[in-house]
């Protein structure tokens, strides 16, 4: 079984777990990362068998810290959920190993598309993001993260799809 749980980032001189916003989780985050330009990566597990957390609502997060904010719920290390939010721009959600999510939302009425945003509109939100958080970046590096398999995990897919969001580490 893999890895089941969130990971939270948003910019923020202070830790991520004294904010408000996330408060609800507060003893279950762990940073795992500080990145440059005070951006943080911290960990909350859980799902897979143990209750999800709720980490409660990007919206908030990003007015909090008044910079763009996104979380990524990894299932079973097979494909994440990600949902980004900015002040300004408002918040978006996309998927990361679209095959594997795929075969978790099965086959029924909805389609992968009724849950979450295709690579091409995905990578364009995800422009606008960075760009409200001061970062450059272009798109095709960012539509390909969205268009990969998670190998080997959904976790390390995460963290490529940061990388092209300009949330670099040190």
């Amino acid at each position: 079984m893999g890895y089941w749980g969130y990971y939270v980032v948003a910019r923020s001189g202070r830790p991520l777990k004294e904010l408000e916003s996330l408060a609800g989780v507060r003893d279950e985050m762990t940073l795992l990362e500080e990145r440059a330009d005070d951006w943080q990566v911290w960990e909350c597990p859980g799902g897979g068998g143990e209750p999800t957390p709720d980490v409660g609502s990007m919206n908030a997060l990003a007015a909090e810290t008044g910079a763009p904010a996104l979380f990524a719920y990894v299932m079973d290390s097979r494909c994440a959920v990600v949902e980004a939010a900015a002040p300004q721009s408002g918040a978006w959600t996309t998927c990361l190993g679209r095959a594997a999510m795929g075969q978790y939302i099965g086959g029924g009425e909805l389609s992968l598309e009724d849950y979450f945003l295709p690579p091409d509109d995905a990578a364009g939100h995800a422009v606008a993001w960075a760009a409200e958080g001061g970062l450059t970046v272009a798109e095709q590096p960012i539509l390909d993260v969205l268009g990969a398999e998670a190998q080997p995990s959904a976790e390390e897919l995460f963290f490529r799809f940061l990388d092209r969001l300009g949330v670099t580490s040190r």
